[in-house]
């Protein structure tokens, strides 16, 4: 595992997928929203597709910003940051990190094969077709979708308990935690 015990900032590379996924994610789920309550129409076709190539996009990135953290530790919180916290802060921390990684590969995962099961393949970016994690088969269909908005919302949910801890450090605390993570901080 590669470290920089002096750096107290995230390396750049860590910067940049934590915030084009950040961007993609809220993205994602903007459009997922908005394009459910639509008509059957070309121009819904359109956006399930954006959605379905950005879905795969975000499963690949998470893949990259995967192998990165199990290479590169992380810089260690400050330790003003780590006495002030108490116990159940600090787990609360871990555990939000841990199934955010896990809902960026989950929700992902689950709407391919809801893709799948529903009959409309993944064409990604409309050239590369991808297989199928499922035969189609409506029943199969309408167990999975619900699975796909469950884990879609549970991450948006912690996507917003993780903005608001951040927020609270930067703001109320004062501890400096978010400048680790912020671009263009030195």
């Amino acid at each position: 595992m590669i470290t920089d015990s002096h750096s107290r900032r995230y390396h750049g590379f860590a910067i940049a997928l934590h915030w084009i996924l950040a961007i993609a994610l809220v993205t994602l789920f903007i459009l997922g929203h908005y394009m459910a309550d639509l008509p059957f129409s070309p121009q819904r076709l359109k956006l399930y597709n954006w959605h379905k190539w950005a879905g795969v996009t975000i499963l690949l990135l998470s893949a990259v910003r995967l192998a990165w953290r199990l290479t590169h530790r992380p810089p260690a919180l400050p330790q003003a940051v780590t006495l002030a916290m108490p116990g159940w802060q600090m787990q609360a921390y871990h555990a939000t990190h841990g199934v955010m990684y896990a809902l960026c590969f989950i929700a992902p995962l689950v709407g391919w094969a809801y893709s799948s099961a529903a009959g409309f393949p993944i064409v990604l970016f409309g050239v590369l077709p991808l297989p199928d994690f499922v035969s189609a088969s409506k029943p199969m269909a309408e167990l999975i979708k619900p699975w796909h908005e469950f884990s879609a919302n549970a991450l948006a949910a912690l996507v917003v308990l993780h903005v608001a801890a951040a927020v609270k450090h930067h703001f109320i605390d004062k501890d400096g935690l978010l400048d680790r993570m912020r671009p263009g901080v030195s």
